[in-house]
This record gives C-alpha cells, structure tokens and sequence, in this order.
C-alpha cells in the first residue's frame, strides 16, 4: 500500500536534498557563525539559520548548490567549501518528509555577505558560544550540526528526527 502524500518516481521513495553554509569567522569571543532569521518562508520562520541554505536544484551536486545558495541569499562567492557532515531527517518520523542535508563551512569567501532575498528579517554574526542568547529559537536540525561544529565531535554522517525501536 503506498501513502498518498509520499513523493515517488518509479516507485521507489524521494528523499529531498539541500545544501547549507555556515560563514565562520574568528571574533573576540571565539569562533563565530553567520546566522539569518527565516521569514516569509512558510518554514521555520522565526527561527535562526545558516546564513545560506537551500534546495539542491536537478542536475546540480550539493556543492554547486551551496555556491549558488551563498551568492543567491548573502552575495557572497569564491566560496572555500569545508564539508561537515551529511545528514538524513525526517520530521517525527513522518515518511512524509525525508530529507538528506549537507553541511558546508567556508572561512573564506569573496564579498561582504549582505540579505538579498525577502526570505530573511536579518543577518548576524554569533559566537558559536553563545547560541542561546540569540533572540530567537535555531532551526532545530541546524543546531544539532552547530553544536557538533563547537564541540568538535561532527560525524560525516548524522540523523535527526528518526524514531529508533
């Protein structure tokens, strides 16, 4: 039997994927993140966000993605892509929404990243330290990979979401 709202191409599942950038810089409080608050999205809103994200568009690798997500959103390009992690979500373990995530760092990038799109109510630069004092909730999934990031303890391959027996 096959769920009605469960997206397949020739009958196998459709796993969504996204590529997302944390610009990181060195402040005077440690090691900082470029993090946007999502609005006007219909997702998330209200909540802090990598500082570039975005669907991995058909016949683009997550690489691409991520370049095309940095320049589209911050104006920023030349990016030196570190790869974090990969990650495969679901929400609640609803088979509804599947998704496969890649994480992406750059320390270096030329351009000051700047909001270019409506989707965001504003751009700030956060001591990784410091995340909950940010005004606002982290997109849940994003903060996991955040706190991995500051604890040194990234996997190349995470979960979130999955109910386990």
């Amino acid at each position: 039997m096959t769920d009605a709202h469960v997206p397949e191409v020739g009958g196998r599942f459709v796993v969504v994927p996204a590529s997302y950038v944390f610009l990181l810089r060195d402040g005077l409080a440690g090691l900082e993140v470029l993090l946007q608050l999502r609005t006007n999205t219909g997702f998330m809103d209200g909540h802090w966000a990598a500082g570039a994200a975005g669907h991995v568009e058909r016949g683009e690798t997550a690489v691409e993605a991520a370049h095309r997500e940095a320049a589209e959103e911050i104006g920023v390009s030349d990016l030196v892509l570190e790869f974090l992690t990969t990650m495969q979500r679901t929400r609640g373990g609803e088979p509804i929404d599947e998704r496969v995530d890649f994480f992406f760092a750059a320390r270096s990038w030329s351009g000051e990243p700047a909001l270019q799109e409506g989707k965001a109510a504003d751009l700030r630069w956060c001591p990784l330290d410091a995340l909950d004092t940010l005004p606002g909730p982290v997109v849940p999934h994003e903060r996991v990979v955040l706190e991995a990031l500051r604890t040194r303890t990234l996997e190349p391959y995470s979960t979130h979401g999955f109910v386990t027996g």
